[in-house]
């Protein structure tokens, strides 16, 4: 009777499991189906399409400036990520494994940071680009998000649980400093690492306030911008849209799955204790 009651409520939380997992895909596949529809069937409550065909796909990366659009959102994700991945492990680790005068206040600091809305930085952020002729460029993009208060904050809390023995024996094997943080304790925070790298990209693809700020020139539009192109002031182009958001998904699925077992191993090793 006991494993009949066991087994029933296995059956019931994997059946709920099923359930919340297809509604969560759901609108995902509502994404794909419509990016295969045209224009008239759209507006159809028919999930699959009747007629499908990538005519979208082809209009979209052939006409117009979506490959500048989508280009411009992969350089600047990944250059505010290797960016972001580097400063933040090194000030991490070095507030983490130095002592100094004022390393409390300057980790302070560095959260205080992190309480500071965005909409608050964006004037100081446009007055400086202008003042350094940083608008449409690049470099007007990148500089806000190089480094992050979350990234400086999540790095030394994983180098709190590397070993002072480890960075020792470096020292003694006639180690520099610099090599011993990337050969001795970067290594062993890759979980961290990873997961910082996900949150990273993805909300620099996924940016769309300050590049609608600071950038002015359609060639230099980040693919969230380019894609409100299709929004008309009388009619949206949904089937663009959603072709367009399609696309959109590849580079952040594949970031992924580059790093989600790395990302499983980090939550498996927070369950252990010494």
């Amino acid at each position: 009777m006991r494993n009949k009651k066991i087994r029933a409520s296995v059956i019931l939380r994997h059946a709920l499991l099923l359930l919340f997992g297809l509604a969560m895909l759901f609108p995902f596949v509502w994404m794909l189906a419509t990016s295969l529809k045209s224009g008239a069937e759209v507006y159809s409550l028919s999930l699959i399409p009747k007629n499908p065909s990538f005519k979208n796909y082809v209009r979209l990366l052939t006409s117009g400036n979506f490959p500048y659009w989508f280009f411009n959102s992969l350089y600047v994700g990944m250059l505010v990520t290797l960016s972001v991945l580097f400063f933040d492990s090194l000030v991490g680790f070095t507030l983490c494994k130095y002592e100094f005068k004022g390393k409390r206040l300057i980790f302070l600091l560095i959260l205080s940071t992190m309480m500071i809305p965005t909409e608050m930085l964006v004037i100081p952020w446009f007055i400086m680009s202008n003042s350094l002729n940083w608008l449409d460029t690049y470099w007007g993009i990148l500089f806000p998000g190089l480094m992050s208060g979350f990234g400086t904050f999540l790095m030394k809390s994983f180098f709190e649980g590397v070993p002072n023995d480890l960075l020792d024996a470096g020292r003694i094997d006639g180690l520099p400093e610099f090599k011993i943080f990337s050969q001795i304790a970067l290594p062993l925070v890759r979980p961290a690492l990873s997961a910082l790298a996900i949150f990273t990209f993805i909300g620099n693809w996924n940016a769309f306030l300050w590049p609608l700020i600071v950038v002015n020139k359609i060639e230099r539009y980040t693919l969230p911008i380019g894609l409100s192109f299709f929004n008309g002031e009388f009619q949206t182009q949904w089937e663009m849209v959603m072709t367009g958001a399609s696309v959109a998904t590849i580079p952040v699925f594949v970031v992924f799955l580059l790093f989600q077992r790395q990302i499983v191993q980090g939550i498996a090793l927070t369950g252990v204790k010494e």
